[in-house]
């Protein structure tokens, strides 16, 4: 657990500096479990990120840009009648718990000056947003509301007195000396990271493990003495806000934790460091929720696609056979004086064997030996007209599993936004049924929205990251001459590089762009092909986003997360 109780004091520090005595100019609900306050403190706009997200929870402030919905949630409503316009008093954390309370005064419609509390709950799935009357202590709304019948303690709902949750009876750590921690812990019963958790306000096992990890031989001399160095760094804000990472795994914390043993970044404040950490998780999870389906059909239309091929390449492999089958009709027909009505095969001179030697031929013993060549020239002439129609399937069957891995790579680096966009594109190639028949001419006529990029010598770069952006970007909207950019035989994004003659830096920084948001993201030296856009086609009647191009040329490059969030226009 990163953010615990001695996070959310330090995260507590940096909003009092930076937001103390703003104006809430603006409330935004981007998506069900986040709202976004834009305030008004020292002189500049600041994005203040609530989220009660059940993995991603967290309070920050943030440079990162949400997409809002057409109509605001009532929640969203709520708080705009409430706060917009109103001044941040205060911020603080109740004791050391993940709880912060956001003091809020203003005047309300008719003129009467209004006390509000919006209190962020960090309590992992159990996380919220409420909104309180301070006067009357009585809630207005929440984010998430709770009933008696799921939380005998409390029910979370509008009209019901805020209660706190319960006390956890631990000593504050801020407060604690020696002897305090040695009355605590006890050295004989091991385990003393879930000791300190246990007995502690605030700390979490990551501060727990970093204590022992820093007190060597962890004994009764050691180990209250790490714990209280550590505790005072967060005290006196001695911070050095740091992601870890170690085996695909990531982990932030107040200052660089070295019981983790892996690559550490560096920020200069924790809001920072925690755009860096989310950046595309919580997003991720979104698109997860809300595209699960559409990745279980595109699999499902996959997979029956390559079962469709296998078993049109074994009817191919049994209609090669045809040549046989012919000669058995030759052979049994120049043998007619032989064979009998009743055989069940027949061995004949093979005339077409240059040694002179026998075949036996299965007959039917129903059919007479004339029936019998009828059948097998029937059997050679359907075989024979069937290639061209089987190769024709599985050509066309080889293009839909192109197709729908393309589209789930699209789906994989996807944005909400850019889900809805593969779903309308799925709609209309028939995959699925419309069920917002009512909006489908509005919505086939909107343009796609792109990711625009600034290069390191401020070109302008645009990607698409699913069909429709695709189409919209290398057929409208790109110009003839400019540079268009795509991995090399791998799904992935349209690139275009608004630009006649990049620099060799900015072609670079592209080709890292199309490799990232390709299904090589995770692979190094990646081949992305570069040409103008006037050498781009898209065939007549090919699937959305299909193209093909020539005079290429081909860079190799590496993707680079932090390269894409340096470039993010």
């Amino acid at each position: 657990m990163s953010f615990d109780g001695l996070f959310t004091k330090a995260m507590v520090d940096e909003l009092s500096r930076t937001l103390k005595g703003g104006r809430i100019n603006k409330v935004h609900q981007p998506y069900k479990n986040e709202v976004i306050l834009t305030i008004r403190a020292n002189g500049v706009n600041q994005k203040l990120l609530f989220s009660a997200h059940p993995s991603y929870a967290r309070v920050q402030l943030t440079n990162e840009g949400y997409e809002n919905p057409s109509e605001p949630p009532m929640f969203c409503m709520l708080l705009r009648k409430h706060i917009e316009g109103y001044i941040l008093e205060d911020v603080y954390q109740v004791e050391n718990d993940r709880m912060i309370i956001f003091e809020i005064k203003g005047r309300n419609e008719i003129g009467d000056v209004s006390y509000k509390q919006v209190i962020i709950e960090i309590m992992g799935r159990h996380s919220n947003i409420v909104l309180v009357d301070k006067t009357r202590n009585i809630i207005l709304d929440s984010v998430k509301h709770v009933s008696f019948a799921v939380n005998s303690h409390r029910a979370i709902l509008p009209g019901q007195t805020y209660i706190y949750p319960p006390e956890q009876n631990k000593q504050n750590p801020f407060s604690v000396g020696t002897d305090d921690i040695l009355r605590k812990i006890d050295f004989n019963s091991g385990k003393l990271d879930k000791q300190i958790v246990e007995h502690f306000a605030g700390t979490s096992p990551l501060f727990a493990k970093e204590v022992i990890f820093q007190s060597g031989i962890a004994n009764r001399a050691t180990l209250p003495t790490a714990f209280l160095q550590l505790i005072q760094r967060i005290k006196s804000g001695e911070l050095v806000p740091s992601i870890m990472s170690t085996d695909n795994k990531e982990v932030f914390y107040l200052f660089p934790l070295e019981h983790i043993k892996g690559e550490v970044k560096s920020f200069s404040t924790l809001s920072e460091m925690l755009d860096r950490f989310y950046f595309g998780k919580a997003e991720r999870d979104r698109v997860k929720q809300q595209g699960n389906d559409i990745e279980r059909l595109i699999i499902n239309e996959k997979e029956k696609n390559e079962k469709k091929i296998e078993k049109l390449e074994s009817t191919l492999r049994e209609a090669e056979k045809a040549d046989q089958l012919q000669r058995f009709g030759e052979l049994l027909t120049a043998n007619l004086y032989v064979a009998k009505k009743g055989m069940k095969e027949i061995e004949v001179m093979d005339y077409y064997d240059e040694m002179g030697g026998t075949v036996v031929i299965p007959l039917d013993p129903r059919k007479t030996p004339s029936e019998n060549a009828q059948k097998y020239f029937s059997k050679y002439q359907k075989a024979k007209n069937s290639v061209s129609i089987v190769i024709e399937q599985i050509e066309k069957a080889r293009e839909e599993v192109l197709y729908f891995e393309n589209l789930l790579q699209q789906v994989q680096t996807a944005s909400p936004k850019d889900i809805q966009e593969i779903r309308e594109e799925l709609v209309e190639g028939g995959y699925i049924r419309d069920r917002q028949k009512r909006n489908a001419k509005k919505i086939s006529n909107a343009k796609p929205i792109l990711d625009h990029y600034l290069s390191s010598d401020g070109t302008e770069m645009i990607v698409g990251k699913n069909n429709k952006q695709n189409d919209y970007l290398t057929n409208k909207l790109a110009a003839r001459d400019e540079i268009w950019l795509h991995t090399k035989d791998i799904p992935g994004s349209h690139v275009v590089i608004r630009s006649k003659e990049p620099s060799e830096a900015t072609i670079y920084e592209a080709a890292k762009l199309a490799a990232y948001f390709s299904k090589a993201r995770s692979s190094s030296s990646v081949p992305v092909d570069y040409t103008k856009v006037r050498y781009v086609k898209k065939p007549s009647g090919a699937k959305p986003g299909f193209v093909i191009y020539d005079n290429q040329q081909t860079v190799y490059v590496t993707p680079e997360e932090e390269l894409v969030l340096k470039l993010k226009k």
